[in-house]
């Protein structure tokens, strides 16, 4: 018995520790966790209110907080997003947009949580104010993500997987846009600074359609724009037509650095720079270089124009589109005589060798092309001597 007593005792809190300063670990991990959730409400509210400011504001029927140990994971059920002064039509109308979906769930890491995830379940629909919806929208996958907030957001990307949307009217549902593959994203622009930031934007789009909007949309087509917008002076928040006018009486441009479209054989590439006039329409140039315009030609409705009636007796065309045509005739009557007979005999071939004569030969991917502007003119898209298209104004 008395070697018994001898023996050294065996010390146990060496095990202990570990499992003692894990549980301690996990306690404090779980109220940090806990109060970060509880803080959740407190910023959501305050975002909303500086998305008030701005024109949009946003509502969930349900919102739950969840994502212990690491995510805090914001589950917004039903939630109705109103916009509202968005466009210069919306201003002047003072009729909000309003859009409602099934479910947004945003995701933040809770250690990093400026930056957030979120996830976009449809079906959704767009209607003005209590009036019924007029476009129901869907996709098989919708994301989106954001840093910097929840303040202003250092870069913003929206993503959504084959996006359907259908025109709603008489009861009936007809297609206005079809995609395999949509995505947006925003930034800052590297060494911008916070008096005069500068945005990039990068616009991808593949296998897209639009319906009933314009002809040489109606073919899918790859599109991919990048452009930067000048003339900010600072992110407090304001709808964007407010910011537009900004921007105008500021001297700011929209700059396109790269722009590619493809539309079967037809490649489009174009570069340049566009204002604002003071009645907030766009207003400069783009330089164009297109393979395979002649494609181009029905589409845009050239054929059509030179088809139309010529000027009546008493010198006055009867409308925009034939005083085009008399001054492209004109124009290729003096380069070459005769040659406005021809057009006027052989319209699409005509058209072609007009713009081709006004155009620059080049070769763009390999391919014969033509190098030619683009003009915006008050809002008006002006290709050649032909009025293509009328944009609306910013604000």
């Amino acid at each position: 018995m008395d070697n018994l007593d001898l023996a050294p005792r065996r010390r146990f809190h060496p095990i202990f520790i570990p499992s003692v300063l894990l549980l301690g670990l996990a306690v404090a991990w779980s109220a940090f966790w806990f109060y970060a959730a509880s803080q959740v409400d407190e910023k959501f509210d305050g975002w909303r209110a500086r998305e008030a400011k701005s024109g949009r504001t946003y509502e969930c029927a349900d919102r739950s907080v969840a994502g212990y140990p690491f995510r805090l994971e914001v589950r917004c059920a039903r939630p109705v997003i109103s916009l509202n002064a968005q466009t210069a039509a919306q201003l002047a109308s003072r009729t909000p947009l309003v859009a409602r979906l099934e479910e947004i769930l945003a995701v933040a890491q809770v250690y990093d949580p400026t930056r957030v995830i979120a996830e976009f379940k449809g079906p959704a629909t767009l209607a003005d104010s209590a009036q019924p919806p007029f476009a129901t929208a869907n996709w098989r996958i919708g994301r989106a993500s954001a840093s910097g907030l929840p303040s202003v957001p250092q870069q913003v990307s929206l993503e959504f997987d084959d996006p359907a949307v259908d025109r709603l009217a008489g009861g009936g549902q007809t297609p206005l846009l079809r995609a395999k593959h949509l995505e947006w994203h925003g930034r800052l622009a590297k060494g911008s600074t916070a008096d005069n930031p500068v945005l990039e934007s990068v616009l991808l789009l593949q296998g897209a359609s639009i319906q009933g909007v314009y002809p040489l949309l109606v073919e899918p087509f790859d599109a991919d724009v990048r452009a930067q917008l000048r003339g900010l002076r600072d992110f407090s928040p304001k709808p964007w037509p407010e910011r537009f006018r900004e921007i105008q009486a500021a001297g700011g441009r929209i700059d396109f650095t790269h722009s590619r479209v493809q539309q079967g054989d037809t490649i489009i590439v174009a570069a340049g720079a566009l204002g604002l006039t003071p009645s907030g329409h766009l207003d400069g140039e783009l330089q164009m270089t297109i393979a395979g315009f002649e494609r181009l030609v029905p589409a845009l409705g050239l054929d059509r124009i030179l088809a139309e009636p010529p000027p009546s007796p008493d010198g006055q065309a009867p409308g925009g589109r034939a005083q085009d045509v008399n001054k492209v005739i004109g124009a290729l009557d003096r380069m070459i005589p005769g040659l406005g007979n021809v057009v006027r005999k052989n319209a699409n071939a005509g058209v072609i060798a007009g713009l081709n004569l006004l155009g620059q030969p080049s070769v763009l991917e390999g391919k014969p092309a033509r190098a030619m502007t683009l003009k915006f003119v008050d809002g008006a898209v002006v290709l050649g001597p032909f009025r293509v298209a009328q944009t609306p104004p910013l604000f």
